[in-house]
C-alpha cells in the first residue's frame, strides 16, 4: 500500500465507482474472509468464475479494492497495547501539515492516522509492546517532533467491535 504523504493525498476521493448488486456482494464476502476463492465467491453471489474474477479485476483498478488485510490479535505478537493519541498542531499551514504526515507514516507505531475537525487536527491509532513502550514512543518520538501543540492519549481496555466490513 502505497504511503500518503502530502495533505491532498490523504484527502477523501469523492468520485465514486459503479457498482452493482452482485459488485457489493462480492465485496461483503471479501471484507468478511480476503482469502475466500473466486469458484466460492461465484456459488455465493451466482455467477460463473469468470465474470466474479473481471469483476475483482475491475474493482482493484478502480481502487474500490485498496488492498487485502490480515487482522492480527496484537498480544500475541507483542502489540497488546493499543492507543488512541489525539494530536493538534501549532501551525496550520500546508507545509507544516505535510511535515507531520512525513512523520506519522516513518512511524512503524502508527498503524492509522485519520485528519479530524473539532479541538485537534489528528487521530492516531498506535500500538505498542507495553506502557514502557508507548511511553518511549510518546516522549523520544511523537512529543520531538515540530510544531505538535497539545497530544492527549486515551488507552484502550478492550476492542469491543473490530470490522473492516463498509459495505
Amino acid at each position: 500500500m502505497k504511503n500518503k504523504t502530502s495533505l491532498e493525498d490523504s484527502t477523501i476521493s469523492t468520485s465514486t465507482v459503479p457498482v452493482d448488486s452482485k459488485d457489493l456482494a462480492i465485496l461483503r464476502l471479501l471484507q468478511t474472509n480476503a482469502r475466500i476463492s473466486v469458484r466460492e465467491i461465484a456459488e455465493a453471489v451466482q455467477l460463473s468464475t469468470t465474470p466474479v474474477h473481471e469483476r475483482i479485476k475491475r474493482l482493484e483498478a478502480t481502487g474500490v479494492i485498496k488492498q487485502y488485510a490480515t487482522l492480527i490479535d496484537g498480544a500475541k505478537v507483542r502489540k497488546g497495547l493499543m492507543v488512541i493519541c489525539y494530536v493538534s498542531l501549532n501551525q496550520h499551514s500546508k507545509k507544516s501539515g505535510t511535515q507531520f504526515i512525513k512523520l506519522i507514516n516513518e512511524l512503524p507505531e502508527v498503524v492509522e492516522c485519520y485528519s479530524i475537525s473539532g479541538e485537534f487536527d489528528f487521530m492516531l491509532k498506535i500500538v505498542a509492546e507495553d506502557m514502557n513502550s508507548y511511553y518511549n514512543f510518546h516522549v523520544n518520538k511523537l512529543s520531538q517532533a515540530e510544531n505538535i501543540g497539545q497530544v492527549q492519549s486515551v488507552f484502550i481496555m478492550g476492542v469491543v467491535k473490530q470490522t473492516l466490513v463498509m459495505v
